[in-house]
């Protein structure tokens, strides 16, 4: 990783490791860093706005510290010279510091290792992928749709497209993005999943209670 990322600040995206996430790119200074990223490493940091950034769109308002660089695995430039890119999660950093000298926002980054899993932390997991596949399970009838998870996906990689792809507002994506370890994320998620199933059965149960 170079010493300076390129970073995407936007107000309702969280980036998660060796997930994919398909951008449209159409802001000037966005399309400078697409194509600077592809003559270079193809690297860019995804980092979610903090509340408030409305008024400062444009320029820099602030964002949170915690973000997941991605390298650039799928490129389209098209003729009015926007961009439809893909981006594959590759690990959290935290930002140390701002550059200021290009017309895109720029960060000197550290990168944030994940804790290491025991054979108990592992079992916990297999546990937790499990509970998830319960929960996600209703949902999944009610949209029509075959839950059956691919049991060759690894525990890794469920939790973190789970934290992802799911219907969860961005900043309970950032809570799960900041975990310090997978299995601190998948408590968390699990934790989340169950506090939304229980608010969506109160309305219900206080309709029937009148």
């Amino acid at each position: 990783m170079s010493d300076l990322l390129a970073i995407f600040p936007l107000p309702n995206v969280v980036l998660f490791p060796n997930v994919f996430l398909a951008l449209h790119i159409f802001e000037p200074r966005y399309r400078e860093m697409v194509a600077d990223a592809v003559a270079s490493d193809r690297m860019i940091g995804m980092v979610l706005l903090r509340p408030g950034w409305e008024h400062d769109y444009e320029g820099r308002p602030p964002v949170y510290s915690v973000g997941c660089s991605g390298v650039i695995t799928h490129v389209e430039k098209l003729p009015d010279g926007r961009y439809n890119i893909v981006l594959r999660g590759l690990e959290r950093f935290r930002i140390t510091g701002e550059d200021q000298s290009r017309s895109y926002r720029r960060a000197a980054i550290e990168p944030l290792t994940e804790f290491g899993l025991s054979v108990d932390d592992r079992a916990d997991i297999r546990r937790l992928r499990a509970k998830l596949e319960t929960l996600l399970a209703p949902a999944a009838e009610k949209a029509g749709a075959d839950i059956k998870i691919p049991s060759a996906m690894s525990d890794d990689d469920l939790v973190n497209a789970l934290a992802q792809y799911l219907d969860l507002e961005p900043l309970e994506k950032q809570a799960l993005l900041e975990k310090h370890s997978l299995l601190a994320r998948a408590e968390s998620l699990v934790e989340l999943l169950e506090m939304k199933v229980l608010m969506a059965r109160t309305p219900n149960a206080s309709h029937v209670a009148h």
